[in-house]
């Protein structure tokens, strides 16, 4: 590792598992101080939660502040349309997308306090392009996160670099690789590599993006899917 994350302190909303465990793991490799929100985590915190996110970033100015802020919690629910209910929805819209916004606008306030620059790393999805059937609700909000992107990375350049990350099936507990059937293992690997992604992958393009490789970038969506969404 060539520590090109010395002395930066990055949130990692998600990182008990998958992909932010992944990107949590490959930042401290290369240096960062990594603290992970989760409600699985040593600080735990519902993203969906107003006053636990507010007290969450309040312990983290105390302990020095926060340079790259990732955005990776979420959950998924599979249902036909007709099915789903307004709790279906306001649950999951909770975590993914209001999240998303509660745990940005703190970060940012954050570094905008600190005036020392920063990363805003918010995860998205290949679905928010392609759709699916039965995900609508994980669809819409991982395009509502798109969206954000865009409009945080114009409001806060040129100091803050806001940017996305749209992996495609990656081999996480969410996915549930283990309990997919043979059907649906061969539905998620229809790409042009012909398989799922793995999530140190996904925290390559996280590492990119955080790094000094990724300075030129802001309001963009790295998009690791194997080839299942080409722009």
């Amino acid at each position: 590792m060539t520590g090109t994350l010395e002395g930066k302190r990055a949130v990692v909303t998600g990182g008990a598992s998958g992909i932010g465990l992944a990107i949590a793991q490959a930042f401290a490799a290369e240096g960062a101080h990594v603290t992970i929100a989760d409600r699985a985590a040593a600080m735990p915190v519902d993203v969906a939660n107003e006053a636990e996110v507010r007290n969450f970033f309040a312990d983290v100015a105390q302990q020095g502040g926060v340079d790259i802020l990732v955005n990776c919690a979420g959950i998924l629910i599979e249902k036909p349309l007709l099915e789903t209910s307004v709790d279906d929805f306001d649950r999951l819209m909770g975590v993914n997308l209001k999240g998303v916004f509660l745990v940005g606008r703190e970060a940012l306030r954050l570094m905008v306090a600190q005036k020392r620059g920063g990363r805003v790393i918010n995860i998205a999805s290949e679905l928010a392009y392609l759709g699916r059937e039965n995900c609508s609700l994980y669809c819409a909000s991982k395009g509502g996160v798109l969206s954000l992107t865009r409009a945080w990375a114009r409001e806060f350049a040129p100091h803050i670099l806001v940017n996305s990350i749209a992996p495609g099936p990656i081999d996480t507990p969410m996915l549930g690789i283990e309990m997919t059937s043979p059907e649906t293992l061969a539905k998620e690997s229809q790409n042009p590599l012909g398989r799922i992604g793995r999530p140190e992958e996904i925290a390559a393009a996280a590492l990119f993006l955080a790094g000094p490789g990724g300075t030129f970038m802001t309001g963009q969506c790295v998009s690791p899917n194997g080839g299942a969404v080409m722009f």
